[in-house]
Formats: C-alpha cells, structure tokens, sequence
C-alpha cells in the first residue's frame, strides 16, 4: 500500500514537470499559531490567536479537498492542538493516496504528550511520518535564539525519546531542523560537532537546513530583515554540511541533497535557483483558514469558511490566475524554503539534468 502511495506521489510530481496541475497535491496546513517559544527571527509567538478552524471545520476541508498526498502540518507550535491525532486521522480518512505527513516541533510540550501522540498517528497507518525538531544551536545559543531556557535539552532529548519509537515503526524518521540567521552565523558546523558530543551516531543526514526569511502571512516578520544572512560564508557552511551527508537510495533524503545544493546557490545570489510551484503543485492555508499561494507570499485569494470549505472554488479564480501569471513571470516574493522548494525541484526535473 506503501509503495502504490508514493508511486502516485511521484507521478503527479514528475506530470507537474509537462502540464499545469488542476489541483494540488501538497498541502502546507498551519493548524495553530499558539506558540510557547520566543523566537528571535520570527513573531508568530507574539500572536493572539482566536476563532481557529475547529477540529470538525477541518474535517469538513478533508471531506471536501480528498486528494491531497502530502500534507505539511506547522504551527505556531503543532502538538499544543490536543487534536492533533484527530486532525490527521480526517486527512486520512479522505485523501486515499496520503503518502507522508511532516510535522516540525519546538520540542517544549510535554514530551510524554508528544510521544503518545506521535505513537498515536503511526497507529493511523499512514506510510511516512517525518518530524523536524527546531534546533538552531548548540545549547546556550539555541536557548538564546529561540528565547526559553532549557530548551536545548528538551530537543536532545525529545529525539532520544523518538529514537525509541523509530525501532517500532519503519516509515517513522526525524530529523534536526536548522534555521541559518545572523544569530547563529558560521555555527553550522559547530553545532553538528557539538550534538554529536552527545548523539555520535549523527551525521548531516540528521540536519534539515533553511535560512531566516521574512514573510508577513507566516512569520509576522516583515521589515525585520536584519536577521537574514546571505553570502559566500552562509553557502560555504551549507557546502561544509554537504560534505558530511552520507548517500541513501531514499527518495526524500535525494531530494533533500537537491534542496540543500540550492539552499546554497540561494545564499550566494538572493534569487531563488528554480521556479516555484505555488498554487499548482501546492498551497498554504492558515490557522483562520486563509488561503495563500505559499508560506512566503502574503496575497490573499479566499478563505475557507466563506467558501464552505471547497478549495475547487478559488483554485480557478481570477485572484489564482493571476498568482500563476506572476510566477511565470517572474514576479513571486524571492523564496526558497523546504515548504516550497520540494515541489520547486521534483516540477523541474529538466532544469536539475540539463
């Protein structure tokens, strides 16, 4: 079942290469901007959040929009919904060819809470599970940039926790998430050696990177750009942990090998290397259910609950249309994140040969 799932995920991904897609196929869901860190780079913690999409609005949006194959479920911090299991399990129920679910964590719930529930959603069946644990330092400089004391420990040992639940379950992984800012510049490496002091079996294989940006419908961090770090030195740090991958014949650990090559020509020139996929292959809807063509882009095409939760019914607008017409063109926000950058270079397979 596994195989016949990511088979159709690959084929939509590479059809995306020759013809526009009529609906996406990812699915980039922000279910809460709750938030317990601090962050330094992002304002999402300084949110007051209220009227959230309910757990059964969510699954109306399920029932109605069943052909999504990925989902990337973010936050705000995700497990603070105590819903959360719920909430994949009606994306399961209705979208039939499912494949993966990504989820990242701040790592500051109660890791009790997290384990359960992530044991709970293996349970559902779905064939990959991947989680990201924000780390962006070694400890006192993680800690400093995500503003909570302790919080380094937390993750170190949230991912002994998850180790144990991986020998159980094969389509499980995880892996360290590191966001390149002026507040950890030139510690890339630094912190791998640093970890590994007390997790040796790590290599950069463990380490998913992405650099500081400023977004307006995501971060609520517009004009704060002094954080953003760029240049020869940023790029050489993501060569020095290119350098420490080891190979696998893993579709999702090739594709991030991809990712990470362009992660580095993006630091070097500020121009995103490939044209997105926004609203073709994929799209960013909000904890209010507002839809945007992408975590980076703040243009605005509808809202769930005014259109009884059919995405079909904005997905032809003339407000989408126009969102194609200025990605052809050339005039999409400058971005180049995981969020969007896996359907950027699997919908551009010719670029990447040739």
């Amino acid at each position: 079942m596994g195989i016949k799932k990511l088979l159709s995920l690959s084929y939509t991904a590479l059809k995306s290469n020759f013809v526009s897609l009529d609906k996406p196929y990812k699915l980039n869901f922000a279910i809460t901007m709750h938030c317990q860190s601090r962050c330094l780079t992002c304002n999402i913690w300084q949110l007051k959040p209220a009227g959230e999409l309910t757990l059964e609005e969510i699954r109306e949006f399920a029932r109605k929009n069943n052909y999504f194959k990925w989902i990337e479920i973010t936050g705000g911090e995700p497990f603070l919904r105590s819903d959360i299991v719920e909430i994949v399990r009606a994306f399961r129920d209705s979208s039939k060819d499912l494949y993966i679910v990504t989820i990242p964590t701040n790592s500051l719930t109660n890791p009790d809470v997290i384990v359960k529930r992530v044991r709970e959603i293996l349970e559902l069946g779905i064939p990959r599970l991947v989680l990201t644990l924000s780390l962006d330092g070694y400890r006192e400089l993680h800690d400093k940039i995500r503003g909570v004391p302790g919080n380094y420990d937390k993750v170190i040992n949230l991912y002994r926790r998850l180790n144990e639940v991986r020998k159980e379950y094969k389509g499980f992984d995880f892996v360290f998430g590191y966001t390149m800012s002026s507040y950890n510049s030139n510690q890339l490496m630094e912190t791998l050696k640093r970890v590994r002091e007390e997790l040796p079996e790590l290599s950069g294989n463990d380490f998913h990177v992405n650099l500081a940006q400023e977004s307006d419908n995501y971060y609520h961090n517009q004009g704060a750009g002094s954080f953003k770090v760029y240049g020869e030195g940023t790029a050489r740090e993501i060569e020095e942990l290119i350098k420490t991958r080891r190979f696998e014949m893993d579709p999702a650990q090739i594709v991030e090998g991809a990712f990470l090559k362009k992660l580095a020509v993006f630091a070097r020139t500020g121009q995103a290397p490939l044209r997105s996929r926004s609203l073709e292959a994929s799209v960013f809807i909000d904890n209010m259910g507002d839809i945007y063509p992408s975590i980076m882009w703040s243009k605005k095409i509808g809202n769930l609950r005014e259109i009884g939760f059919d995405l079909s019914k904005v997905w032809n607008s003339e407000e989408a249309r126009e969102v194609r017409r200025a990605v052809k063109e050339g005039r999409e926000p400058v971005q180049w994140t995981s969020c969007e950058a896996y359907q950027s270079l699997t919908g551009n397979i010719p670029k990447l040969i040739f």
